[in-house]
This record gives C-alpha cells, sequence and structure tokens, in this order.
C-alpha cells in the first residue's frame, strides 16, 4: 500500500481517498484469501480509522456506528476492534486506550507509534527491537522479546508552528 519507506504515512500529504479505497480493498482481499469475514460492522470500523489518521476510542467509534446506522451497544464496536486487532488490521494505541489503522497491514512487523499531542494524528512507523538497546539487553538476559509497544509523544510538522507560539 505505502511501500516500507522511512517517512510514518500519518504525517504525509497524501491523496487520501485513495489511501483509504486501497486499504479498505486490501483488507477485503486479505479476508478473502484467509477466510475471514469482514462484516459491514468491521469494513466500516476500519474506514473510520482509515478515514481519520488519528486514535479513536472505542466510544468515539460507538458514536460514529450509530450515526452511520448500526449498532449502538458497546459490544458492537469492541467486537469490531478485536477482531480487527487480532487480524492486524488495526493497532492498539495503549497511551490513549484508542485504536488506529495499520499502514502495513497482511505484514509482520513492530509498529512503533508517534502521537502528536496537539492534534491526536498518529503516524506508524516500523521499530525493530531486536536491533535496538532493548534487543542487546534482552539477547544479553535471555529472553526473547516476542512483543514490543513503543509510543512516542510530540509535535507532528503540521502543529510545529502551533507549539512554538
Amino acid at each position: 500500500m505505502h511501500g516500507k519507506d522511512a517517512s510514518p504515512l500519518g504525517f504525509e500529504e497524501h491523496d487520501h481517498a485513495v489511501c483509504i479505497s486501497e486499504a479498505l480493498a486490501s483488507a477485503e482481499e486479505q479476508c478473502a484469501a484467509t477466510g475471514l469475514r469482514l462484516t459491514p460492522v468491521r469494513r466500516k470500523v476500519l474506514e473510520l480509522l482509515l478515514r481519520e489518521h488519528r486514535a479513536l476510542g472505542a466510544y468515539a467509534i460507538l458514536d460514529m456506528l450509530r450515526e452511520a446506522g448500526f449498532g449502538s451497544q458497546p459490544p458492537v464496536a469492541y467486537r469490531a476492534l478485536d477482531f480487527l486487532a487480532e487480524h492486524g488490521f488495526v493497532h492498539k494505541i495503549e497511551r490513549l486506550n484508542a485504536f488506529v489503522a495499520c499502514t502495513h497491514p497482511g505484514e509482520d512487523h513492530s509498529p512503533a507509534f508517534m502521537i502528536c499531542r496537539l492534534c491526536d494524528t498518529v503516524a506508524e512507523a516500523q521499530a525493530g527491537p531486536t536491533k535496538t538497546a532493548l534487543g542487546d539487553a534482552a539477547r544479553a538476559a535471555g529472553f526473547q522479546i516476542e512483543k514490543t509497544v513503543v509510543e512516542a509523544e510530540g509535535v507532528c510538522p503540521f502543529c510545529v508552528e502551533k507549539a512554538e507560539r
């Protein structure tokens, strides 16, 4: 979808409509190839997260689902988010207790998230823990890293002028 370039998608200028349509098409293809069901509510939740390029909490997603004519009970949003996270279409941003669409679905990767403290935009970058100080420390201790969560808070390029005022 966006290749393996070094710059994070959330802070780049891009054709957002194409970004959304390509990501949804990719999710549909991946589900079809693996026998998963991308139900209308799961697809809508993914679409909402793709449209925002920022982290959304389950209740914000639930409000958007309600406006779109889907169910209004919290399990509707949580079940869709659980499915999407389990299959790598979205990531949970622990610091915000919210979710963001994955920019590299279908790829085995260790994401790092940069969260703008002013606009809540989230950009995903690659962060291989085995090639860092953490990886060195884990190897020295005989520890095998299975999962890492890397989240950095700061100011995105679009908000930097606001932060300097």
